[in-house]
């Protein structure tokens, strides 16, 4: 008994870390909403991710000329690609956005980190929209799809037949710092590791709630990871294309026209995530006017 009051203040150091990362863990997140990335040749790039099945949902313009395209992959999640517009903007990604079905709710909790989320807005699409400076100065966005804006009207609608994949899975971050990095997304963001890494030396952080859907923190690259049925049809469809394909373990690879990497991974359509052991997202319902 003497040795266990003894003991017990340094227990109670130990445990306060952890209670207060249970207490202050930040809202959950539907999944990934779109990925955005600047490309040299705004026709070009269209093409090569239309080849894969993404078909152009809509796009923004200025003056004439699109300043942006939005290409989907489901009824939740797009590639939004923007055209260099000066030699200064440098090529490839540029942000990641995550859906929430709280906007508000979720700026709070951010708040409540001492984080420094920029007020929620509608934005230019008719979608609630905040941001936040993430490691290393790369934007991330937050988005909550509303009733009426561009990708609720487009619902069930340019689904290309022939995708050669129906989800984005995660994205492979390239970092400076990964260790710094994966501190911010875990600390301040309430992301999780997998036990179940991608490749070698990669383990990728499980976005908070139970979309299944990941961030990949790396030193080096940048790359979408897109989930597939069946890597043999997969390996097909891009065989048809004329696309050089790489192929390692149970992915394969092929790059857009700047150099992106296009990482296609296999899961088992039975056993859903048994990659990575976690249940997969329920469908989502869309906003209805009140």
């Amino acid at each position: 008994m003497i040795f266990l009051r003894a003991c017990l203040p340094a227990i109670m150091l130990c445990l306060f870390p952890l209670l207060g990362m249970a207490q202050i863990q930040p809202a959950n997140l539907a999944g990934i909403a779109h990925v955005a990335i600047r490309v040299a040749d705004l026709t070009r790039s269209r093409i090569f991710y239309q080849k894969l099945g993404f078909e152009q949902a809509f796009v923004s313009t200025k003056d004439g000329k699109t300043t942006e395209a939005f290409l989907k992959v489901n009824d939740r999640q797009f590639i939004e690609i923007y055209p260099q517009q000066d030699p200064s903007q440098p090529i490839g990604f540029m942000h990641v956005c995550f859906e929430a079905t709280d906007l508000e709710a979720l700026n709070r909790a951010y708040v409540g980190r001492s984080l420094s989320p920029t007020p929620v807005k509608r934005a230019g699409a008719g979608n609630l929209l905040f941001t936040m400076v993430g490691p290393e100065q790369q934007n991330i966005e937050y988005t909550q799809y509303m009733p009426g804006s561009l990708h609720s009207k487009d619902q069930g609608q340019h689904l290309g037949a022939n995708r050669i994949s129906k989800e984005i899975i995660g994205i492979s971050l390239s970092m400076e710092d990964p260790v710094a990095a994966r501190a911010f997304y875990q600390q301040s963001l309430g992301f999780h590791e997998s036990r179940h890494p991608l490749e070698p030396g990669l383990i990728p952080l499980l976005l908070p709630g139970s979309s299944d859907q990941m961030v990949e923190i790396t030193p080096n690259v940048f790359q979408f990871l897109f989930s597939v049925p069946s890597l043999r049809h997969a390996a097909a469809q891009l065989k048809e294309l004329n696309l050089p394909v790489e192929k390692q373990g149970t992915m394969l690879t092929v790059k857009d026209p700047d150099g992106n990497r296009v990482v296609f991974v296999a899961v088992e359509p039975e056993t859903g995530r048994r990659l990575l052991q976690m249940p997969k997202m329920p469908k989502l319902p869309w906003p209805t006017k009140p």
